[in-house]
């Protein structure tokens, strides 16, 4: 049987956050951390996730919404330019499924989403020691503070597409 992949990118906080958010999701195959780069004038780097993914377990559709929900996908913060709200894409048919699934999503929200679908161009890795954050430091504040709440919102949503070996600290 051939396993059918695909990959996404997607930038708006924190990459140990969003790199967390898609790996406790099933169907998720890898998730590579780091800064990602577009076309001017999105061309400078910006922190960022590639999630590579089993279309066949979780679709491009719910990958998207659980992007928008859990980042300010609708707020333009200070901080911006490091942390670029995007969804990436490979190719000219995914720019224009994404394109079309962000006007059924608009729809859901009452605020503007402001994260721009973006042609992906560079990826540049996080060091070694910034990989895999969230799963080797799950006690430290900054884990507990910001990555859980965005975990369990995945719990109360998503239930049905998180790992539940990935996340059984948080059902407590």
């Amino acid at each position: 049987m051939v396993i059918k992949t695909s990959k996404i990118g997607f930038g708006g906080g924190c990459h140990w956050c969003t790199e967390a958010v898609f790996q406790s999701l099933e169907g998720v195959e890898k998730v590579e951390q780091g800064f990602v780069a577009s076309t001017k004038p999105n061309n400078d780097f910006s922190e960022a996730v590639i999630v590579h993914f089993n279309f066949r377990c979780i679709t491009l559709p719910t990958l998207i919404e659980i992007h928008l929900l859990t980042h300010s996908s609708r707020s333009n913060h200070s901080m911006r330019e490091k942390y670029r709200s995007a969804i990436y894409t490979f190719d000219d048919v995914q720019q224009e499924e994404v394109n079309s699934l962000m006007v059924g999503f608009q729809r859901n929200f009452n605020d503007e989403l402001i994260t721009k679908v973006l042609p992906f161009k560079n990826f540049e890795s996080s060091e070694e020691n910034f990989k895999n954050y969230y799963f080797n430091n799950p006690e430290k504040p900054f884990c507990e503070t910001f990555i859980n709440p965005k975990l369990k919102l995945l719990l109360q949503q998503f239930s049905g597409f998180v790992d539940p070996r990935k996340v059984v600290h948080l059902k407590n």
